[in-house]
Parts: structure tokens; C-alpha cells; sequence
């Protein structure tokens, strides 16, 4: 098994030396641009650690699966900031910011692309299984992505609703890393599952404290601006959960609705929902939602047949994924 930091150091090389096409440069800067603003490659990372718990073996089999996943998410948050409207993605311009809409739709496409391609150099022993795993995903992302809109038009959203399209958007990518690792470096059936479920509760949590954060993060650590889901009236899960408990729902939803007509009255509007947060507690309960699905998590490996290293290893994984919510 190897070490976080030969893992950290293994990821850093893997992303300074990944290359894309030249010209157009108008299509492929983007993709570089992307790459370059870089991120905490979780997914890479996860893939890499629970490959090295099977296999001691380091080449193109694994590394390239290991950065498909990647360019893959980078080509979702490319297209996703175009529909949330986002300015900043880790603390620079968005592409449609930096270049224009049109170009992060096309350069997002190619993106795609090129994660297949990456993909498609896993061992042909697995290579039909790995596609799958990726192809399920892929389309389950974008079935999240979906339901998160659809979302924007609904007044009430329940919080069995929201678990749902969480577990697609974001839950089912980090779970596939995981597996993905796990299937490449030879891990049979059951240890393969289990890893994939140990994956998927550790990306709930994920966005659990994603959501935490954008109301109570610190923005030059967050990467993009506080209050963002208040301000576009995203149904997070501190909303749900405050639907849940306050004694006006109707009066919450109300308040939530407006419109904010200048920066004064949008400064006003995030402070005055996160002292409602605060007042019902809710951001008490997502700390303690994180660590529900953390311990979720790592209950999911037991009787998995995993060494207590892999299994420590993947429990400092899920502490620093959500740390920063604690």
C-alpha cells in the first residue's frame, strides 16, 4: 500500500505532465485552464489509494483511469457553473466567465471526450467493467444535475428527495473512484462492493459539508463566494432541513423567494438566513449529518477482508474530505 504523501506526490506529477491538444486553442485552452486551477483531486486520490491496496503496480492502466475521472468532473462543474450562474470556481473566473458560454459548452464537450479516451487505456481484463462502472455513473451525474434543477422550480423539496439527487450528483462519482481503484488493482467481487458503499456515504457527507460551507466556510478556503445557495435560492440542505423545523415553512419560503435588488440587500439576505440557521440549529445538524454518513462509511468495510492500514487510510480520506465543516 502506498503512502498518502507517495499518493499526493504520484497525483501532482500525474496532473502537471496531462496534456491536451493544441489547436484550436480557443477549445482546448479551457480544458488546460480547468486542470491548471487544480482542486483537491479527491477523486484521483481515492482511486489511486484503493488501487494500491490490491496491486503494487504503478503505470498507464491505472493513472489514465485515475485522471478520467477527474477531467470528467471538471467537465460537469464547467457545465454545471454555467447553469448555476457561477462567477468564481476555487477562488478564479469561471470559464463562461473567463471566456463566454458557447465555449464552455463545447470545450466541456471535448472534455468528455477526452475522459473516455482515458478511460478506455484501463487493463482489457477489466476494461468492460470499468466502462460500465464509468458509463452508469456518468449518466447518473447527470440525472443529479437534472433533478438539482428541477429543484430551482419547486417551493418544497423533501429531504428524502434531496438525499436522492445528492447521491447522484455528487455521491455516485466519489463511490465510483473508489470501486474503480479497487476493480483495477484485482480486488474481488465483495471487497469491490464494499469500497463502492464506503464511497458513496463518504461523498454524502462531501456535500453535506459543501452545503454547510457555503453558508458558514471561509471564502479564500471555500474557492468561491459565501451564500451563493442563499442568494440563488438553491433548496440546500440547510434549507430543507430549516423547512423541517421552523414553525412558519410558508414565511421561510417567502423570505427565501426574494430577490435581493442591490449588494447591500444581498449582504442582508445571507446574513439574516444564517442566523436563521444558527437559531434552529441547523448548522449543529449538519455537522452531525456529516459524521452519520462518515461513520456510515466505515462501517461499510467491516467483514470486507481489508487490512486495519487500508482501512485507516480510508478513514483519514473521509476526515480530510469534511474537516474543514468540523
Amino acid at each position: 500500500m502506498l503512502t498518502d504523501s507517495q499518493i499526493d506526490s504520484i497525483v501532482k506529477q500525474l496532473f502537471d505532465s496531462l496534456e491536451f491538444k493544441d489547436e484550436p486553442r480557443g477549445l482546448y485552452d479551457p480544458l488546460r485552464y480547468m486542470i491548471q486551477i487544480g482542486g483537491k483531486r479527491v477523486r484521483p486520490r481515492l482511486c489511486l489509494s484503493c488501487y494500491s491496496f490490491f496491486s503494487d503496480t504503478m503505470d498507464e492502466s491505472i493513472l489514465s483511469p485515475a485522471a478520467a475521472l477527474e477531467v470528467f468532473h471538471s467537465f460537469t462543474l464547467m457545465h454545471d457553473d454555467i447553469m448555476d450562474r457561477s462567477p468564481l470556481r476555487r477562488g478564479v473566473p469561471t470559464v463562461w466567465k473567463k471566456w463566454n458560454e458557447d465555449t464552455a459548452i463545447l470545450s466541456g464537450d471535448v472534455m468528455l471526450i477526452d475522459a473516455y479516451q482515458l478511460i478506455a487505456k484501463a487493463p482489457h481484463k477489466v476494461l468492460g467493467r470499468v466502462m460500465k462502472l464509468f458509463s452508469d455513473t456518468s449518466a447518473q451525474v447527470c440525472e443529479g444535475q437534472q433533478l438539482d434543477m428541477d429543484f430551482e422550480s419547486e417551493r418544497r423539496v423533501s429531504m428524502e428527495d434531496y438525499e436522492t439527487m445528492i447521491g447522484l450528483k455528487t455521491a455516485v462519482l466519489i463511490a465510483c473512484a473508489a470501486k474503480m481503484g479497487a476493480l483495477i488493482g484485482g480486488a474481488g467481487a465483495e471487497q469491490c462492493e464494499a469500497i463502492y458503499r464506503y464511497g458513496y456515504n463518504v461523498g454524502m457527507a462531501f456535500q453535506v459539508a459543501d452545503d454547510y460551507l457555503d453558508a458558514f466556510g471561509d471564502e479564500k478556503v471555500f474557492g468561491k463566494p459565501i451564500g451563493g445557495d442563499i442568494l440563488n435560492r438553491k433548496k440546500s440542505w440547510l434549507t430543507i432541513r430549516s423547512l423541517q423545523k421552523t414553525s412558519d415553512p410558508e414565511g421561510f419560503m417567502d423570505e427565501f423567494e426574494k430577490d435581493p435588488e442591490n449588494e447591500e440587500e444581498r449582504k442582508g439576505k445571507i446574513e439574516h438566513f444564517k442566523s436563521i440557521y444558527t437559531a434552529l440549529g441547523v448548522d449543529k445538524d449538519a455537522k452531525s449529518e456529516i459524521e452519520k454518513y462518515n461513520t456510515l462509511a466505515l462501517n461499510a468495510l467491516k467483514g470486507a477482508g481489508l487490512k486495519d492500514e487500508n482501512v485507516a487510510c480510508l478513514q483519514r480520506f473521509a476526515e480530510k474530505l469534511t474537516g474543514r465543516a468540523k
